[in-house]
């Protein structure tokens, strides 16, 4: 597919603006006028910092009472633990303070060095505290739990809160994305963002992508806010940053919903980005492995990911609210953007030659193991997700334009090639 073309922009005098909020489409003259819409806030909703290291023996004791209040790092922690989904076994959380901590891998020996500890924070902690002093707090708690400590990489999700419009009814039909697979879930008040493409509350929530990957998620924020009881918390930064807009800095409804327009970007993208990504002065990789420094980088990857979903108003021509959202939004935070100074490109961490072949050998005899065994494809994927060389495999096969959900496919077919074929004998 071609990438798609913008309408024109116009000011509200019907000259070429690159900031007008008037769009023609070039083809047939007709136009969409956008100057209703109110960008509010585009910001970090939820950071993950990875660490690398050895449990400390003294952490594990806090587990001994699962429920208890305990103390760690000056702090009243509530202590437990989690489900395998996690892919850990333990956490400590304030939710006070905003932060989660989760520790012991599931995929890694106690006694050897892993990825054992995940720290996730919350919105009002991220606002709270600059990129650095987040940065500097994740790595205390980190220092305090692990020792042969090293940061291993960052998640990200990036949301922009706005008003004066709500997604078309036929939405799901005219966002192009390469995860086409479409599922109708309304009525659940809370689903895992895990499948390649979902609506679920009645048209007010949206789903595009893998977990494991980018996902774009457009929901209704003010219902989900006050679901959750946080509505106060969130009108109080839309009063306070409402506003891209600067002749118009007030421009907060309370009486209109507000809905999100989400990018959530897994470790693994975030590592791509790193490795590929090259610095237009140096030539250099950016290189980083933490969340404080990629945060320049932040603005890069909302473009990008409004870029990846596309939404389109017939074939070949975005719709003018996305062309809205990518060129007009900026992240929201305390550090200059390296947008303009940086090609941003994905990496992936795979090879024409020995590695690849050992990567698909693996495959068949995985899948052969699996068919003897009577497996199904659903057990066999969680399996093969949970293993330590994982994000090889999903590497190696997006380098050939497979998603996991074609993944997923392509093993659904082994099996069944494999039970065809050789029944019984296997």
């Amino acid at each position: 597919m071609r990438k798609p073309k913008d309408f024109l922009r116009l000011d509200m005098l019907a000259c070429e603006d690159p900031n007008g909020r008037l769009f023609v489409d070039p083809s047939t003259a007709g136009f969409v006028d956008l100057s209703k819409v109110r960008l509010l806030h585009c910001g970090v909703d939820t950071v993950r910092q990875l660490y690398r290291g050895l449990l400390r023996p003294e952490i594990m004791s806090l587990f001994d009472k699962p429920g208890a209040i305990v103390d760690f790092a000056g702090e009243r922690w509530h202590a437990g633990r989690v489900s395998k989904d996690s892919g850990y076994q333990y956490k400590l959380q304030n939710a006070d303070l905003g932060f989660v901590l989760l520790l012991k891998n599931y995929s890694a020996k106690q006694e050897n060095i892993g990825p054992h500890l995940k720290v996730e924070v919350s919105p009002h902690a991220i606002d709270a505290l600059s990129p650095e002093r987040l940065q500097a707090r994740m790595d205390f708690y980190a220092e305090q739990i692990l020792t042969h400590l090293e940061v291993n990489q960052c998640a990200v999700h990036i949301a922009l809160d706005l008003q004066g419009w709500q997604p078309p009814a036929d939405l799901v039909a005219r966002m192009h994305c390469r995860a086409r697979a479409a599922r109708d879930i309304s009525g659940i008040k809370e689903i895992q963002w895990t499948m390649e493409s979902a609506t679920y509350g009645k048209g007010q929530s949206y789903l595009f992508g893998s977990a494991g990957s980018v996902q774009l998620g457009i929901y209704n924020k003010t219902l989900q806010a006050r679901a959750v009881d946080k509505l106060d918390y969130w009108e109080g930064v839309w009063r306070r940053r409402d506003s891209f807009d600067e002749g118009d800095p007030d421009n907060y409804d309370p009486k209109q919903d507000v809905w999100r327009v989400e990018l959530r970007y897994h470790h693994s993208v975030i590592q791509q980005f790193a490795s590929g990504s090259i610095d237009l002065h140096t030539g250099n990789a950016i290189e980083t492995n933490s969340y404080a420094a990629f945060v320049p980088h932040l603005d890069g990857l909302w473009r990008y990911g409004m870029q990846q979903f596309k939404l389109l108003a017939r074939p070949g021509y975005y719709e003018p609210i996305w062309t809205l959202l990518r060129e007009d939004a900026r992240v929201d935070l305390p550090v200059d953007s390296l947008l303009d100074d940086t090609e941003y490109k994905r990496s992936y961490k795979t090879s024409r030659g020995f590695s690849g072949k050992n990567v698909e050998l693996f495959l068949g005899n995985f899948v052969s193991l699996l068919a003897r065994e009577r497996v199904g494809v659903k057990k066999a994927f969680s399996t093969l997700k949970q293993w330590d060389c994982w994000p090889v495999i999903r590497d190696h096969y997006a380098a050939k334009e497979m998603s996991e959900r074609d993944l997923y496919k392509h093993i659904k077919g082994m099996l069944e090639e494999r039970h065809v074929r050789w029944g019984r004998a296997i």
